[in-house]
């Protein structure tokens, strides 16, 4: 079931490409960012809501707390140049080089988290880096 979400999430990731290269065209990335982050904030908080999700806040650690917030912190970064990139380059170039975000938590999985790197995780990487370096140059 897991693999579902995580084709919708793809999905989605692509009409957000698509999506934003015609948003920005014209407008201050940082901007845009600013008001993607609020559409994004009411969605996700508005989703927590009508779940039953936010009674829980209270069971959130410091540590759940300290990383969520460096992840929120990665996230907007990621966006900021993510949007920046999109202004300056074509969406089927700019896409696939940001999915070489996949390869890097592979990587990252491993040194920090301890994962075991599977002989077709390598693979699925080392393609992906690959294909990132053809879209390159």
């Amino acid at each position: 079931m897991w693999w579902i979400y995580a084709l919708l999430s793809a999905l989605f990731a692509a009409l957000t490409a698509i999506f934003a290269k015609v948003g920005i065209k014209g407008v201050n990335t940082d901007l845009a960012t600013a008001i993607r982050t609020v559409v994004i904030l009411i969605l996700a908080w508005g989703i927590a809501y009508f779940r039953g999700s936010v009674i829980h806040i209270h069971s959130l650690t410091r540590q759940n707390l300290f990383f969520l917030v460096l992840s929120g912190i990665a996230t907007g970064l990621s966006w900021i140049f993510y949007f920046k990139a999109l202004q300056m380059g074509k969406v089927s170039q700019v896409a696939p080089v940001d999915k070489l975000s996949v390869a890097i938590a592979i990587i990252l999985s491993v040194i920090f988290l301890g994962e075991v790197l599977t002989a077709k995780a390598a693979i699925g990487a080392a393609l992906i880096i690959a294909g990132t370096l053809v879209l390159i140059l």
